[in-house]
């Protein structure tokens, strides 16, 4: 069984998805680390994350980086999604991602293009969301804790740019697919939006 996870940053499809693979009892890959292994490339690098050169050679990296907690910073997550527009990292990574998907005994994938691009044929796909306030809030507060100098407006911000880039890019785009369930996190507290997703995926599969 294959399931696919979409849905913009600070959704909640991070924790979702890694709900469901415990409940199920499948195997887990949250794809944005590998775009932000590449964002933290370049970035130590000191190169342009623009560039789509530097980008390019930005998928060249060791595995034991996807261990690595800068991952989950900030800064990652921008130059992130910088690098993810290039057509050609999408592609350099693509491989890695379906091999993954395609495992025996299945999986489940969260990233922006899952269900569209990665897996078409994932046997339940979601689309998490929420409003861009609500997800500021939410990094807001993760970030607040080791930086009392984050700043809620420019989290917001960012977030708003980083929907814009992964929703206008000319390489799979972030979209919900048109066979996906929509879920809406924005009122919901984790542990409700794990149940119903639990409850989308067991309505769509017939397993429990």
């Amino acid at each position: 069984m294959i399931i696919a996870v979409d849905g913009p940053a600070a959704s909640g499809k991070g924790t979702i998805a890694r709900e469901l693979a415990a409940h199920f009892g499948l195997a887990w890959l949250d794809t944005g680390l590998l775009y932000r292994a590449v964002g933290v490339t370049v970035m130590r690098a000191e190169e342009d994350p623009d560039d789509p050169d530097a980008a390019l050679a930005g998928c060249d990296f060791a595995d034991d980086l996807l261990e690595d907690s800068e991952l989950r910073s900030e800064r990652a997550g921008n130059y992130a999604s910088r690098v993810s527009v290039h057509p050609a990292v999408r592609a350099a990574l693509i491989e890695r991602q379906e091999r993954f998907a395609n495992q025996p005994g299945g999986a489940v994938l969260d990233g922006r293009d899952i269900g569209t691009v990665i897996a078409p044929q994932a046997d339940a796909k979601l689309f998490v969301t929420a409003s861009a306030e609500a997800r500021a809030d939410r990094r807001f507060a993760d970030e607040v804790t080791s930086n009392p100098d984050a700043d809620r407006d420019a989290i917001l911000a960012d977030i708003e740019a980083r929907d814009e880039r992964d929703s206008e890019r000319a390489s799979a785009p972030l979209k919900r697919a048109d066979d996906a369930d929509l879920l809406d996190t924005t009122n919901l507290t984790i542990s409700a939006a794990v149940q119903r997703a639990i409850a989308l995926v067991e309505a769509r599969t017939g397993k429990r």
